[in-house]
């Protein structure tokens, strides 16, 4: 290695070791390095009745207010008993929840790897995992088709058995960038993937319409409605109801 790169990176160390290692420490503490231990627990299962992929939006239309909003609506929705008991009614009792952040076709970021869902208790420790979660993505365009690709990778390479496999995108604007989504979201049809969309409806009026012509796809699809950030918590409730229990439900 060069001198100058060299001397930049000890130099970067040195001024920020304190902070880094202070950052370490709180997410060791809260759980976010056991992505590992989750990874096994995952291979060990065997099978589950959904596997999930939840994408949040963190494109420039997406404040950190709102960005908040959205962490903590999915972290709200997962300690409702509702979902705990819509987990335990599936033919396994299990699901497999991962979390992505995306905005622009180069930034998808796989922030909460495959955790198993089984009862109140894992349900929890993944709300806690999700109303920590820093924005981890500069602010970008709006690529959805990327990040469709990118959640169908996941889906794909996951270590168990999925009776179902879901990638669930919230967006509060369209595709700007990147390229037509629609190719992308055929491919993913094609093989046998649900793309469910929550469109938040503060910045465009007619978006749910928008995701129903060119986003969602695949076996019982469905678009739900969030008037505006302050309703996400609700709308992403009833989202992951109708997704754990499956296509029975209207």
């Amino acid at each position: 290695m060069k001198a100058g790169p060299y001397r930049s990176m000890r130099w970067f160390w040195r001024g920020h070791a304190t902070t880094l290692f202070l950052l370490a420490g709180l997410l060791s503490a809260i759980g976010l390095f056991r992505g590992d231990v989750v990874r096994v627990e995952a291979q060990s299962v065997g099978a589950v009745d959904l596997a999930l992929v939840l994408a949040i939006d963190c494109s420039y239309s997406v404040d950190m207010a709102e960005f908040q909003l959205q962490i903590n609506g999915m972290a709200e929705a997962f300690r409702r008993p509702e979902i705990h008991e819509a987990i335990a009614g599936g033919p396994y009792g299990r699901i497999a929840v991962s979390v992505v952040q995306w905005s622009d076709m180069e930034h998808q970021a796989l922030v909460i790897p495959w955790a198993i869902v089984s009862g109140a208790d894992s349900a929890e420790q993944l709300a806690q995992f999700i109303e920590v979660l820093p924005r981890s993505l500069a602010e970008g365009g709006t690529s959805i088709g990327h990040a469709i690709r990118y959640s169908a990778q996941l889906l794909n390479n996951a270590p168990f058995l999925a009776e179902r496999q879901v990638i669930d995108i919230a967006a509060d604007g369209r595709n700007n960038n990147g390229g037509d989504p629609r190719p992308v979201r055929d491919a993913v049809v094609a093989q046998g993937m649900t793309i469910n969309g929550l469109s938040i409806l503060n910045e465009v009026p007619t978006l749910d319409k928008y995701f129903e012509r060119y986003i969602t796809g695949g076996p019982a699809n469905f678009v739900i409605v969030a008037n505006d950030y302050s309703a996400y918590s609700a709308a992403i409730f009833r989202k992951l109801m109708r997704e754990i229990v499956g296509p029975q439900v209207s």
